[in-house]
């Protein structure tokens, strides 16, 4: 059984979509770095940034990182079809967000790990300067990858997953309804799939990007 280190309302929604598609036994233990729990005890002994999510494979790898936990499970089930698609430009999709996106929510929500006893002045502005660089870096994602979220199937592949999670935070998906309208409504059609929406709707069930 895959053991899954995660917390609502964070990337670990990814994972539980992709173990679902994989068809495998799976268990989430809630945990967290921003928590205090046995859980989160537990994920710190096995991945000491505490980072989630944090997945265990039956045989006792653990494996961190989103994209990379992504591209293990397509790799290890391709009848997911997570991988199906373009492959080179879906690798490329996923570590784009991993360096560009995912990286800098981090620094959004947590400027004192870069910036140390900085005043509130400053740690404001790198707050401020950070979301603009999401936003845009969300916009070149829509111009680069917008045709890449599919499979020939129609199912979303994982970076079609990736990108409806990770764009869930810092008003990302209200930028792309002004700006990259038609790439936004690609996204909500990967929210749609019957899988990824009982998912999204655990995760966030008072969200609402109208």
């Amino acid at each position: 059984m895959y053991t899954l280190y995660g917390i609502d309302e964070s990337g670990s929604c990814m994972i539980e979509i992709a173990l679902q598609r994989c068809a495998v036994p799976w268990r989430r233990i809630d945990a967290s770095s921003w928590q205090h729990s046995e859980g989160s005890e537990a994920l710190a002994r096995i991945n000491p940034l505490k980072q989630i999510p944090t997945l265990v494979t039956p045989d006792g790898q653990v494996l961190t990182e989103s994209a990379a936990i992504l591209i293990h499970l397509g790799l290890e089930f391709p009848a997911s079809q997570l991988l199906a698609g373009n492959r080179a430009q879906i690798l490329r999709g996923l570590v784009y967000i991993a360096a560009n996106c995912y990286s800098a929510i981090g620094i959004i929500d947590y400027p004192q790990r870069w910036l140390g006893d900085a005043d509130d002045a400053v740690q404001a502005q790198l707050i401020s300067g950070t979301r603009r660089y999401l936003h845009h870096a969300w916009v070149v994602f829509a111009e680069q990858f917008a045709d890449q979220l599919f499979a020939p199937s129609a199912l979303p592949n994982a970076l079609g997953i990736m990108a409806a999670a990770v764009s869930r935070w810092d008003e990302a998906r209200e930028v792309l309804g002004n700006l990259a309208p038609g790439f936004a409504q690609t996204l909500a059609h990967v929210d749609s799939d019957p899988v990824v929406a009982p998912v999204f709707a655990r995760h966030w069930p008072d969200w609402d990007v109208s």
